[in-house]
């Protein structure tokens, strides 16, 4: 049992750590990802301001959205949907350079819990029993150090209840990056039988949600669809971070 000493010493403690945290605060302050301005108490990653002017799509309330559009007609998927639109020079552009190549893995597990709670309004989400999220290649991923499609997918884990599964799609060839493709029939190229499935039987008759960074050209899900579908009674839905119009 703790004596009232002791009791007041851990008082004593907690304040000082307080203090610490806020001296720290005052002195490097966190920034905000979208306006680079001081981040205050309770605001995570992004300011209140920036975070509630981000481009929201809504797809996941529209069936027939853009991102739909672009990929059904290629593909048998359920659903389709995309948290932001992205556009070059925006603050959605800074928060993806910021989430691949800053070691921002927080900040996409933060946006991906909050899409999360936004795609628990969709049925179709809410009825995904498994989430993928898109592999790096193991070379990328020494050199890059995470993939931050996973991380999206944890975040979405977390608010929607759902397992993800990050041994179930392989990616088993290096390409170039899609960024530096100019043409989107070369994006296509350039993904030709670069995923393969792992373990098809534990995925045979799930709803999988399939998760990305960002869908431009629709070519790197559309590769790692290819091999999903081939799995017996597997269902495909896609949930992006970011989506650029084409």
């Amino acid at each position: 049992m703790r004596t009232v000493g002791s009791q007041r010493k851990i008082r004593f403690q907690h304040s000082l750590r307080a203090a610490f945290r806020d001296a720290l605060a005052l002195l490097f302050p966190e920034l905000c990802v979208g306006c680079e301005r001081a981040l205050v108490s309770q605001e995570e990653h992004l300011c209140t301001h920036c975070l509630y002017h981000l481009p929201v799509t809504g797809f996941h309330l529209d069936t027939d959205n853009l991102a739909a559009r672009q990929l059904s007609n290629r593909l048998p998927l359920v659903s389709v949907a995309s948290y932001l639109y992205f556009s070059a020079g925006s603050s959605v552009q800074r928060i993806v350079h910021r989430i691949k190549y800053q070691k921002g893995f927080k900040l996409a597990e933060h946006l991906g819990f909050l899409y999360g709670m936004e795609l628990s309004k969709s049925e179709a989400f809410r009825s995904c029993d498994l989430i993928v999220p898109v592999p790096l290649h193991k070379k990328r991923l020494r050199w890059r150090g995470y993939n931050q499609s996973e991380y999206f997918a944890r975040g979405l884990a977390r608010a929607l209840e759902i397992e993800v599964s990050t041994g179930s799609l392989l990616r088993t060839n290096h390409s170039k990056s899609q960024t530096k493709s100019k043409s989107r029939w070369e994006r296509f190229e350039n993904m030709h039988g670069a995923f393969q499935v792992t373990h098809p039987a534990r995925l045979e008759g799930k709803h999988i949600m399939l998760v990305d960074d960002v869908l431009t050209s629709g070519a790197t899900i559309e590769a790692c669809c290819v091999p999903l579908l081939q799995v017996n009674g597997i269902r495909l839905s896609i949930a992006t971070l970011a989506f650029t119009k084409q």
